[in-house]
């Protein structure tokens, strides 16, 4: 029994490390897309629709 609340206690604690794990890891990932857009300027200033060339701005 109490061999059995050990190994229970234990998978929980892997379970929680690896979904905190899997969370930092794509919040950064979303943490460095943002920087990289900001950085690069965003493609979502000119848009283009169907066959709509993309107009520049002088």
């Amino acid at each position: 029994m109490v061999r059995t609340k050990a190994v229970l206690i234990a998978i929980a604690t892997i379970l929680a490390a690896g979904s905190a794990g899997i969370w930092m890891v794509i919040s950064e990932k979303q943490e460095a897309q943002e920087r990289r857009a900001k950085f690069f300027g965003s493609s979502s200033n000119h848009p283009t629709s169907g066959g709509e060339k993309m107009k520049v701005e002088w």
